[in-house]
């Protein structure tokens, strides 16, 4: 037994022998590729490296630095000197077309929907709320809401129903949620959809009683209801 076990320690050291063997002949043969490969490793790396810290970053900073302007006139409701500057001061727009691949130009993209939206530009208020990429749970779900009440303001109360419906999942909490839904039943009762208007009442009441949405929510589901009954 002590035999047949040395036996097999010396057949798996030359099988580890032989397969370092290989391992060290295929080295040698390519080692010309090996190292090219290796190098270009590197060299992807650095202008990984080199690009975030001497491009990106820069471009970031000089973006936050654009935009804290425009945000001022956005809190003081001047929409229309924020979304196009003020001579001195870039707004929204320029902030977009100049840094729009950082995170500073994807907010602007947000402002200035909320500023079209608030201007009467519906149809712009559409493209720009749609083109922010949002992950952030409060405002990427406002975002979505707010292109729902621009589909309303242009008369499609089907697309705003889906956008209102988007924006309760987007961010599941007790103050954007029940809204959302709320919206959502209104715009379906608009095109007749009762069925979804109940469902979405229906989610409001299970999952949100103690909203000031839920504390009324009986009424709709009562109307939504008698609707399909009839």
């Amino acid at each position: 037994m002590a035999k047949e076990n040395v036996q097999k320690d010396e057949e798996r050291l030359e099988s580890i022998e032989s397969t370092l063997g290989k391992t060290e002949m295929f080295v040698e043969e390519n080692r010309k590729p090996i190292l090219i490969a290796v190098v270009a490793i590197v060299l992807v790396v650095m202008a990984i490296f080199g690009l975030r810290k001497f491009v990106y970053e820069p471009r970031e900073a000089e973006a936050q630095t654009a935009i804290f302007h425009a945000e001022q006139l956005f809190e003081n409701d001047d929409y229309a000197t924020a979304l196009n500057g003020d001579g001195n001061n870039l707004g929204f727009i320029n902030i977009i077309e100049e840094y729009g691949g950082t995170k500073a130009g994807n907010l602007a993209r947000y402002y200035a929907g909320i500023c079209y939206l608030n201007t009467g530009d519906f149809n712009n208020a559409v493209k720009y709320l749609g083109e922010f990429k949002g992950k952030d749970q409060l405002v990427k779900p406002l975002a979505t809401g707010a292109m729902g009440d621009a589909y309303m303001e242009l008369d499609n109360a089907a697309e705003a129903a889906k956008c209102y419906e988007r924006a309760a999942k987007e961010s599941a909490n007790s103050f954007t949620s029940p809204m959302m839904l709320m919206k959502a039943g209104y715009a379906y009762e608009m095109v007749e959809n009762y069925q979804k208007a109940l469902e979405m009442y229906k989610i409001i009441k299970a999952d949100y009683p103690n909203s000031n949405e839920g504390f009324s929510i009986e009424k709709n589901i009562a109307y939504a209801e008698a609707k399909l009954a009839k």
